[in-house]
Order: C-alpha cells, then sequence, then structure tokens
C-alpha cells in the first residue's frame, strides 16, 4: 500500500513585487485565481489525503468560497502564514497528520496531475524536481570569483514530498540554530547529508509568478500546454 500524503500549499505571500494590491495567488490567471489551478488538480490525487492552505487570515473566507465555487471535494484545513517562507512550512507541518508530506506553492500554478504523480511515484520517500540549468552561472560580486560546472547544477523546482517527521525535525533545528533556509531540499540536506534525496526531472513550465512578465508569460503558458487538458 502506497503511503498517504498531506499538501502543505503555501499562499502566504504579498506579492509585493507584482505591484498589485491583490496577492499574486489570487490573480485570475485564464479566467481562474492562480491558487484554484493547484486546488482543482490535488483534488484529483488519490494519495493525498488533504490540503493545508497557510495563508493570511484575511483570505481565508475567499479561499473556503472559492472551494465551493470550483466544487473541490478535497478536505481543506487552514494554517496562519508565517514571517517568512520557512515560517509558513513549520506553521503548516504543525497541522499535519500523515506521514509524508509535499510542500507545494500557490504562485506555481503549471504543475500538471501527472507530474504529481511522478514526484509520489519516486522511489525515495524524499524527492524534488530540478530542472537543468541552460545557462552559464559564475560566482562573483563586481567581478568574477570563480567558475561553476553547469552540468553539476540544478534549477530546484516545487513540488517536493518528505517524510513528515524528517522535515519537522530540521526546521525545528534551524529555528533553535536561527538560520534561514529558500526552500526545504537544502535544509533537509544540511542537517542530515546521509538522507538520500531523489532528484525528478523538473519541467520548464513550472515556473513560480512573480512580477507582471510571469503572469503575461504564464497566460502564454496555460494556453499552450494547459488550454486543452488539465
Amino acid at each position: 500500500m502506497k503511503n498517504m500524503y498531506t499538501l502543505i500549499l503555501l499562499s502566504g505571500g504579498t506579492g509585493s513585487r507584482m505591484q498589485n494590491a491583490v496577492p499574486k495567488q489570487y490573480l485570475l490567471l485564464a479566467g481562474k485565481p492562480v491558487i484554484m489551478h493547484i486546488l482543482d488538480r490535488v483534488d484529483r490525487l488519490e494519495m493525498v489525503s488533504e490540503v493545508i492552505v497557510v495563508c493570511t487570515k484575511e483570505y481565508e473566507s475567499a479561499i473556503e468560497l472559492m472551494l465551493k465555487q470550483y466544487c473541490v471535494q478535497k478536505p481543506v484545513r487552514f494554517a496562519p502564514a508565517g514571517r517568512t517562507r520557512q515560517e509558513s512550512v513549520l506553521s503548516g507541518l504543525s497541522m499535519v497528520q500523515t506521514d509524508d508530506v509535499i510542500v507545494h506553492e500557490a504562485a506555481r500554478p503549471f504543475v500538471k496531475v501527472e507530474d504529481f504523480r511522478r514526484l509520489i511515484d519516486c522511489e525515495s520517500r524524499n524527492a524534488i524536481f530540478g530542472a537543468p540549468i541552460p545557462f552559464t552561472v559564475v560566482k562573483g560580486h563586481k567581478n568574477i570569483e570563480g567558475l561553476l560546472e553547469r552540468s553539476e547544477l540544478i534549477n530546484v523546482q516545487l513540488p517536493q514530498k518528505f517524510e513528515t517527521a524528517l522535515l519537522q525535525d530540521v526546521h525545528n533545528r534551524a529555528v533553535n540554530d536561527g538560520k534561514e533556509f529558500t526552500e526545504d531540499a537544502s535544509m533537509v540536506y544540511y542537517y542530515h547529508p546521509e538522507e538520500s534525496i531523489e532528484i525528478c526531472l523538473g519541467m520548464d513550465y513550472d515556473i513560480k509568478l512573480t512580477t507582471r512578465t510571469d503572469m503575461l508569460l504564464g497566460e502564454k503558458i496555460y494556453d499552450d500546454i494547459f488550454r486543452m487538458r488539465k
């Protein structure tokens, strides 16, 4: 029998870089709120038992209305957003009751149902999506200070899956140490380098909506990849 998962959906961003009063995850993409593109697909994942949306209190009622409007049947609970992404993940983790968890961001609406299933089907209980980097990367600030081997680098993407106890442990240790991480796989590797973290081949369309330009690109991605399918 396969493991059941809770999905933590991070939706606490303020969208300041979008220069919009409404956070990006609640803007319309192809006529539908960005966050609902993910919740609609997750609703079809039989291995996800519930979703924990991490958001500010003011948006909970709006999300509840969206869930009814789009007929989402999956149980959804809310956890308060933290000051940082790391705090928000820990807030969601405190409510997880399954042994395994998937972490995703509401601002990444282009993950397909089959992409989630590919992640779940990865052999390791800890797995991420990673896409090859198609450009040259160097170290430096004002001057080049070193070279990086492109073939050895990946662009870390979401969603990611982990053993719940392991992710809880590394988050607690990061809090105790006062350390900040930009995503969870690097935190797991930092504290438990002995743990296997499988890398699944990522997707070039799995972009994060951050700026107005991203929203324009997102409409094009949706038209090309999702208009005739889900």
